[in-house]
């Protein structure tokens, strides 16, 4: 069984190496962990479908894709489940990894491009892999709304039943009795809805 990670492992060896050189695929990758927030997120054994296309570039390979999956989650108001769907639009830049340096001049030329590329927080191959994880994360995660909610306009929840307000009727209400004449109502026999409780005082 591989890794987690492994799944989002794409071999790129075939394509060439020469600038101008492009490969595209159509690939789905089923994630094996959670991919999202607490409340709405795409499920662990869900599909991520990516239309992929590679491009040889000088520095490396221009990694772009359609990205599209479904996230599962509740409404925040009225806690009914709910499902979003993604698209999004991905492209990264992966840089070939450093040619082994012989030379004191090749040397310091790596040196200087370890440097830039700590500076630009580039992603790196290895060797023709190419790990798509990190761009799948970020595109899931900034195309899911920090309050997901079923409708915009969702009245949410009954906060004296519980009920959602869209299943309740137009005239639905409860009777509040200000907890200041909660002694007086029991004199009176009435419960703290205002319904009679059966122990009627005796006067």
């Amino acid at each position: 069984m591989p890794r987690p990670s492994e799944v989002y492992l794409f071999n790129s060896h075939e394509l060439p190496r020469r600038a101008g050189e492009m490969k595209e695929y159509s690939i789905d990758i089923t994630v094996p962990e959670l991919v999202g927030i607490d409340v709405i997120a795409v499920l662990a054994g869900e599909d991520v479908h990516l239309e992929l296309r590679l491009e040889s570039v000088t520095e490396g390979v221009l990694v772009s894709a359609d990205l599209s999956a479904i996230a599962d989650g509740e409404c925040m108001r009225c806690l009914e489940p709910i499902e979003l769907d993604i698209d999004r639009r991905i492209q990264e830049l992966y840089r070939y990894e450093p040619q082994k340096a012989h030379t004191k001049a090749e040397r310091k030329r790596a040196r200087q491009e370890a440097d830039d590329l700590d500076d630009d927080d580039d992603l790196m191959m290895e060797g023709d892999i190419i790990n798509l994880e990190i761009p799948i994360r970020d595109a899931i995660v900034l195309d899911l709304p920090i309050n997901p909610l079923c409708a915009s306009d969702c009245p949410g929840l009954c906060a004296g039943c519980g009920v959602r307000w869209s299943a309740l009727a137009p005239e639905h209400v409860h009777e509040v009795i200000d907890p200041r004449w909660a002694g007086l109502g029991a004199v009176h026999g009435l419960d703290q809805d205002g319904e009679p409780n059966g122990n009627l005082s005796q006067m």
